[in-house]
């Protein structure tokens, strides 16, 4: 599916996105008592394949940075400036930010990753129907997106985030039958 360029796009890559990821998870059992272990592919390089250890911890990655977003539109919305990534965060050390997710929430149960999640991608679906297509695709049409539209930032916090799960828990699934 092509990267959303209007609400209803957006709307529907972000719920269809959801949904799949969702009935992937649901046909996991005996898997999401086995810890994720990529250390013996060597294509999975990036830090995430070894920072996250099972589905709690991918489930609260997305829950956080679903926050990230919630709070800065909710910030710049309400005439307070705010960045994107929290100080001292920028995108060369947003790794760290993540890690600092991760160790927050060691002690989060799975049950409530999965409501916390739930809960901000229907906040999420809620600010995006509050939107207008020029306020979520017109490029510099807030001053604090940047040269970047906001509805880029909604796909890159639903959608893409949720591909990035799913390809990591096909993954895990994948290494745990061979």
């Amino acid at each position: 599916m092509a990267r959303a360029k209007t609400k209803s796009e957006l709307l529907l890559t972000a719920e269809l996105k959801f949904e799949k990821m969702w009935q992937l998870i649901e046909t996991m059992s005996e898997e999401l008592t086995i810890p994720f272990d990529f250390k013996n592919d060597l294509k999975k390089k990036e830090a995430h394949w070894n920072r996250d250890k099972n589905l709690r911890d991918v489930l609260s990655h997305l829950y956080e940075w679903h926050m990230l977003l919630i709070n800065w539109v909710n910030q710049n919305q309400s005439g307070h400036a705010a960045t994107f990534l929290p100080t001292p965060y920028n995108w060369k050390t947003y790794g760290q930010m993540n890690i600092g997710f991760w160790e927050k929430h060691q002690e989060t149960s799975l049950e409530s990753a999965e409501k916390m999640l739930k809960a901000t991608h229907k906040d999420i679906i809620e600010m995006i129907n509050s939107l207008e297509d020029d306020e979520l695709f017109e490029k510099e049409h807030f001053r604090w997106t940047g040269t970047t539209s906001l509805g880029s930032y909604f796909v890159s916090a639903t959608a893409s985030h949720y591909d990035w799960a799913i390809k990591k828990l096909k993954a895990h699934l994948k290494a745990t039958k061979v």
